[in-house]
């Protein structure tokens, strides 16, 4: 199945942020650090513009969409945020320092997603796209139905 991580929050969660972006070359910026505390406060995945309306709030000025799609490909990237295909949004990941493919259950009804970690199933699913003569970058898996609050 999957395995264990430590997730961080609020502070931690933003120095791992900034030492997963500085390790992977790019700088820590104060807007980028704006954009990762906006993702990390929602509870659902937030498309640019949501991100774009909290940035905006808390700086005091307009923040435009497209600055903002240019830090999320970045964050994407570097590991810092996953986005949610169907949903055209983002998740903040809680555990940037750790790479591996990640499985996304998507509820219909409430928006909530839920990341889960099955390493041997998305190891399966790669080896199924490389016999297939296919070389996967970014499997992603979406599983869309009804959380347990909502199914209840």
């Amino acid at each position: 199945m999957g395995h264990g991580h430590h997730e961080p929050e609020g502070d931690a969660l933003m120095r791992a942020a900034q030492a997963a972006l500085e390790g992977a070359g790019e700088q820590w910026t104060v807007m980028r650090a704006g954009v990762f505390a906006a993702l990390s406060g929602f509870a659902k995945p937030a498309s640019a513009y949501d991100i774009a309306e909290a940035v905006s709030r808390a700086e005091g000025r307009r923040i435009a969409a497209n600055s903002i799609y240019r830090i999320l490909d970045l964050f994407v990237a570097a590991n810092l945020a996953q986005r949610v295909e169907s949903a055209n949004a983002y998740v903040v990941n809680a555990h940037p320092g750790c790479r591996h493919d990640c499985i996304f259950l998507v509820c219909d009804a409430c928006g909530k997603t839920t990341h889960v970690d099955d390493d041997r199933l998305t190891r399966d699913l790669r080896q199924t796209a490389l016999t297939a003569g296919f070389q996967p970058e970014r499997p992603v898996v979406e599983v869309r139905g009804r959380c347990a609050e909502c199914a209840a």
